[in-house]
This record gives structure tokens, C-alpha cells and sequence, in this order.
């Protein structure tokens, strides 16, 4: 190292000392974890200045991110709001139909008693980091650099980069999941994104891209920090397949009062119904792709299968009785298959495996959970967070801009689909996937071309695109929605982060507590060709390297499909999506009205509470498509999120690489 290059290091490292020092000042916990928890963190901090948390024995690190999560929840919550009253209260919105005391209400409403309002459509996002780090940019921060540039040289994809460890019904799980959870209110207003200097391929002379809508101001702090609001209901309440309001949920039931979802048995195959432009009536139909198409029809198909069972149990039951309780059950079940199967395949550590099925069933595991229910009555690290006590550690529940970030992950989705019989194992044709959107989703299934099952399978077998540096589909970067846009969702990534307030990859590492890059050298893993080129488009400075473009850059953990920086955030908020909602963890303890709404048979019905506990995704593919049994029996043991076993037809062939460019 040369006298210059160790002053600069020195001046960095001072640099990032006072902004650390800054920051901790101006970070003040909502809540005090007991003398207990303070112990094991402050432990486990000692214990990973030595060895990080992914180099111990498994046990252990579930246990070092058990606390990990707890520091998180103390200092990385914020509410989106400057007053809790934003969230409502029982005076002035009360609670009519008591139905909503033991039922979802569509939109998110009653979710809290307390805080009627709280998690519901309509309601701004939260923030992982204080609001006064978090504010809207300038004109120069927002275009600084030319995000269209970033979105060239860092994310356009070269040549297909698999995900050998994850299938692709992994990457269609995650966009069906994000669909349930968040949308922002779009603006009528449009951003003329600059293109670089030099030239650019972009078809028309500028690109428009809709700004994001913002609240109303309500205090002064938003005129700094604006407040942006979700579409979608927060909770894991299925409202891309049930619709974010009682209106639309309505809509998409029978007419008839067997509390079932409407679907369009052609004889052959059952598919949503659509509207006269061929879209998809369900919850949420928007960035629709064949991935979606399937995995809406088999939960539709769930929801229906739980109402014949209730209906047979349960015979006096009224058509809003079956679909009430059906829905609870559905949603559970995504919310656990989602918490111990998809999880542990994207982040396949053996910390992870532990840690992900102690979050539902707690460290005494599940034989122990369902032979005599909750040993501790309130440790959620004892019995899981099912049944163990709604919390809101000092922030109303809400999901997060920072949760929005990290949840980019159009990588996962491949440029082409190679598909095969799910009887033969023979390859039946290689489609790209920009012919199989939007209305043009469901045609292949449609034509004859393909039924539901070797759809599953093909998805089952095939891999997704790693989340890395230069992986983002082709087609994505130049999409033609059906509202007559032309995009680059790349830029639009870009854009979006810093649009919101959302802080660059350094201070977002220095907000978490973690260790800060000083080098691009360092950020990279000692990739110095891709650390020159983030030197070079970033101008040498470190601290402007976008969040998204860091986290793509940055050596992954062993067994893991997305980066350390994201994955604090993923932990924090993956568990807050079940410790917050009273249908999971069940009323706050001490609340009025413990019997409804709780985790236990009386809100799911008996039949309803076992079908939850005892079920997972190979029992759902399986019931609704028998053709796949046997795959799914080849790999009982194996995450179905993995790849599955390939049939011989489908290992030899050899006509164009799965998933690679045609």
C-alpha cells in the first residue's frame, strides 16, 4: 500500500467514524429489550468481532440471529407517520359487524382493535431507518449518477447467470407473495428521466416514468420526508388473490353461498376468469406472467378445496362462515409455507434451516408443538411466534420502503422458459417470456399447448437468474405494458430507491450496524475489474453507490440467493409480518376479547387449524395436480423450492441450454 493510498484509507476511515458516531447519536430505541436479551446481544456482538454469525454451528448462529433480530426491532422500526393517531382508534372507527372480530376484513381494517386503521389499504409505508435520514433528494442526488447509466453497466443482462440451488417456482413464489404485501400510489405526474451522454439505445427521444405519489402533508416533517402509501393491505391476508377490498372481494366470490372463489372450469383445466380484455380477475392482476397465472389458479383452487372441507365438517355453516374461515387458512398456509420452506431455499445456511422453522414452531420443534401445543405460552423463540402474542415494539406495524428495496429481485426471472411434459419428460418448446404476459399469460395453457402440470413441472426443474451483478432480464429492460409505457425497469429500480428517500449502500449498511466498505476493492470481494467500473460510473465515490447496485456487488454469504445488507432487513421484517397480525400470533396478552381472533381452533375451526399445521406446498401441488405426485415423491426430503429430479426424456435433452438465450 503506497503513502497515498493508506492517507485516504486513514481520511475514509475517520470519515466513516464520525458519520457512525453521527448516526448512533440520532438513533433512538422505540423500545428495551429485557436484561436477558441484552446479555445475549451484547454477547453475541463480542462473539462476532471473532467469527460472523454464518461461520458458527447452526445452532448456535440461529440463536446469534435470534438476538440479531431483537437489536434490529430496537432500533429499526420507525412509523411512517409523526403521530400515532394516524392509525385510527375504536371511537372513531368502530368496529360495526362483529363478524371482523374473527374474520380478515378485506382492506386490512381491525387487524388491531386498538389501531383500526394500522396495516390497512391506503396506509403509508414505514421506514427501517429514522425519517431524517430517509428525506426526498435533491435534483442532483436523484439523477446523480445518470440512473440509466447504472441500470447499462450494472444490471443488463450478458449471459444468463443461474440459480442453481432454487427452482423457478421459487422466483414465481416471491413476486406472488410481493403482490399480497405492497404497491405504491402511483402519481399522475412523470419524471423525463435524462438519458446518458454518449448516446443510448433507448428507442424514443427520453423515457417517462410515473412518479411516485405522496401523501398529503400532515406535520412538517413530511415536507422533508414524504410520506408514500400502499395500494395493498400490509398483513399476510392474500390479497392478491382475495382483492384489498371488501368490494372487490365480493365481486370474485360464487354467487352461490358455498364460500368459494370463482373459476372457469373448461372441462379440461380450471383458470380465473377474466375480464373482456383477457386480464385476470383476482386480487391483483398487475405485472402478470405465466408464473403468476399459476400460482393464483392453485391457491384459488385451495381456498375452494378448504371450503369443501368445512362444508363437509361443518354443514350448518353459512356461505360468509366458509369463506371467512377458508380465507384465514389459505393465508396461513402461504404465510408458513413462505416462512419454512421458501426461506430456508433462498437462504440455504444451516442457521437458517434451524432459525426459519423455530420462527413457526419454536426451538422444541414441530413432533413437540403438535403433540402438546405451546410449551411457553409467550417465547416466541421457546414455541414460535404463532400463538405467542401480538407485538408491535414501539412502531405500528407497517411494511417498510427499506423492506420495498430489498424485495427487488427481477433477476430471478430468465429471458426463456423451456417446458416439458410432466408425463414423458419431453421437451415440448422453449418460450420467451415477454410472449407469455400480461393477457398473453395464460395462452400456452390455453392453446393445448400445455396443461397446469407441465407447467409445475418445468418450473420445477428449471432454474431462476442469480440476484447478482448483470442479471436482469433482457425483456425487462425494455417492457411494453399494456397502459402504453415503454420501460426500463432497471432505471425504474434505480429511480425508485432514491425517489424515496431510500439511503445509498453505505450509510444503508452504517444504519444497520454493519461493517462499511472503505474500497471498492473491499465492496466487491476483491473483484477489481467490477470495482474499477463502479469507481469509474460512481466518481470515486463510495458513499453514492446505490443500495440496490451494492447489494448485487457484494460477496453473497455460502447457501445464500441474495446479499447480507438485504437479509438483515428480510429478518427483521419476515418475522414482524407474523408477530404483528393477532390471526398469527393471536391478541396482545391481557387484550379484551382473547377468544377471537387468535391462534387456536376456535378462530380456524378444527378441521381448519390442522389443515394449516399439517399441510405445505408439495401437499398443495399434489391434491390439485396428481400428475405431480410423483415428482414430488422423488423429492420428499428436498425443498420443493430446489430443483427437482428430472425425468430421463428431460435430462437428455440437449437442444438449447434451459434457460438460456434462444
Amino acid at each position: 500500500m503506497t503513502s497515498d493510498s493508506a492517507t485516504a484509507n486513514g481520511v475514509n476511515a475517520t470519515e466513516d467514524s464520525k458519520r457512525k458516531s453521527d448516526q448512533d447519536e440520532q438513533l433512538l430505541p422505540f423500545f428495551q429489550p429485557s436484561i436477558a436479551e441484552r446479555i445475549g446481544i451484547g454477547a453475541f456482538k463480542l462473539l462476532n468481532k471473532v467469527v460472523p454469525w454464518y461461520k458458527l454451528p447452526g445452532i448456535i448462529g440461529a440463536f446469534n440471529l435470534a438476538f440479531l433480530r431483537i437489536e434490529l426491532r430496537q432500533y429499526n422500526l420507525y412509523d411512517g407517520y409523526a403521530s400515532t393517531e394516524a392509525q385510527g382508534n375504536p371511537h372513531d372507527n368502530p368496529l360495526r359487524d362483529k363478524r371482523y372480530l374473527g374474520a380478515r376484513h378485506s382492506d386490512g381494517k381491525f387487524n388491531s382493535l386498538d389501531m383500526p386503521l394500522m396495516g390497512c389499504k391506503g396506509m403509508r409505508f414505514g421506514r427501517n431507518f429514522p425519517r431524517h435520514v430517509t428525506g426526498k433528494p435533491t435534483e442532483e442526488e436523484l439523477w446523480t449518477p445518470n440512473p440509466r447509466m447504472i441500470s447499462d453497466k450494472f444490471m443488463a443482462r450478458r449471459d444468463f447467470i443461474p440459480a442453481t440451488t432454487l427452482n423457478m417456482l421459487a422466483a414465481a413464489w416471491i413476486q406472488f407473495q410481493i403482490h399480497d404485501w405492497f404497491n405504491h400510489v402511483q402519481s399522475e405526474e412523470k419524471f423525463n428521466v435524462p438519458l446518458p451522454d454518449g448516446g443510448d439505445p433507448w428507442p424514443h427521444p427520453h423515457m417517462e416514468i410515473f412518479r411516485t405519489k405522496p401523501d398529503e402533508v400532515r406535520d412538517s416533517s413530511d415536507i422533508k420526508c414524504p410520506g408514500y402509501n400502499n395500494e395493498n393491505t400490509a398483513w399476510w391476508d392474500g390479497s392478491q388473490i382475495y382483492g384489498s377490498s371488501e368490494e372487490a372481494t365480493k365481486a370474485l366470490r360464487t354467487k352461490l353461498p358455498d364460500g368459494k372463489l370463482t373459476l372457469d372450469d373448461t372441462g379440461i383445466a380450471s383458470f380465473l376468469p377474466r375480464d373482456k380484455d383477457g386480464n385476470p380477475l383476482t386480487g391483483f392482476n398487475s405485472n402478470w406472467w405465466i408464473g403468476m397465472e399459476m400460482l393464483h389458479t392453485l391457491f384459488a383452487l385451495e381456498h375452494n378445496a378448504i371450503c369443501d372441507a368445512l362444508k363437509a365438517a361443518y354443514p350448518d355453516m353459512t356461505g360468509d362462515q366458509i369463506f371467512d374461515k377458508a380465507r384465514l387458512v389459505n393465508c396461513a398456509l402461504m404465510a408458513k409455507i413462505h416462512t419454512v420452506e421458501w426461506t430456508p431455499a433462498i437462504l440455504a445456511h444451516p442457521a437458517l434451516q434451524i432459525g426459519m422453522a423455530a420462527n413457526w414452531w419454536g426451538i422444541v420443534g414441530e413432533k413437540l408443538t403438535k403433540m402438546l401445543g405451546r410449551i411457553s405460552k409467550t417465547s416466541e423463540i421457546i414455541s414460535g411466534i404463532p400463538g405467542s402474542g401480538a407485538e408491535q415494539d414501539g412502531a405500528p406495524y407497517s411494511l417498510t420502503e427499506e423492506f420495498v428495496s430489498v424485495y427487488r429481485m427481477h433477476s430471478l426471472i430468465p429471458d426463456n422458459i423451456a417446458f416439458f411434459s410432466a408425463t414423458t419428460g419431453k421437451h415440448i418448446q422453449t418460450i420467451p417470456v415477454e410472449s407469455m404476459t400480461f393477457s398473453h399469460a395464460s395462452e400456452p395453457l390455453r392453446t393445448s399447448l400445455l396443461t397446469f402440470p407441465d407447467a409445475f413441472y418445468s418450473f420445477g426443474i428449471n432454474y431462476p437468474g442469480a440476484i447478482t451483478t448483470r442479471n436482469y432480464p433482457r425483456f425487462l429492460r425494455q417492457l411494453h405494458t399494456p397502459d402504453g409505457q415503454t420501460r426500463d425497469l432497471g432505471t425504474v429500480d434505480i429511480l425508485r430507491d432514491r425517489e424515496r428517500g431510500v439511503p445509498r449502500y453505505c450509510a444503508f449498511r452504517r444504519l444497520l450496524r454493519m461493517s462499511v466498505p472503505s474500497t471498492f476493492e473491499e465492496l466487491t470481494g476483491g473483484n477489481t475489474i467490477l470495482a474499477n467500473e463502479l469507481r469509474e460510473a460512481y466518481g470515486g465515490d463510495i458513499e453514492m453507490v446505490d443500495a440496490l447496485v451494492g447489494s448485487h456487488a457484494e460477496p453473497v454469504i455460502p447457501g445464500f440467493g441474495f446479499s447480507e445488507t438485504a437479509f438483515r432487513v428480510f429478518i427483521l421484517m419476515a418475522s414482524r409480518r407474523l408477530k404483528s397480525d393477532r390471526f398469527i400470533a393471536g391478541p396482545p396478552h391481557g387484550a379484551e376479547g382473547e377468544e377471537v381472533g387468535g391462534w387456536n381452533e376456535g378462530t380456524y375451526t378444527k378441521v381448519g387449524f390442522k389443515w394449516v399445521q399439517d399441510m405445505g406446498m408439495r401437499d398443495v401441488l399434489g391434491r390439485h395436480f396428481p400428475e405431480l405426485r410423483g415428482h414430488l415423491d422423488k423429492g420428499k426430503g428436498k425443498n420443493v423450492f430446489a430443483p427437482w429430479v428430472k425425468m430421463a426424456e428431460s435430462e437428455r435433452y440437449k437442444g438449447v441450454e434451459t434457460n438460456a438465450p434462444v
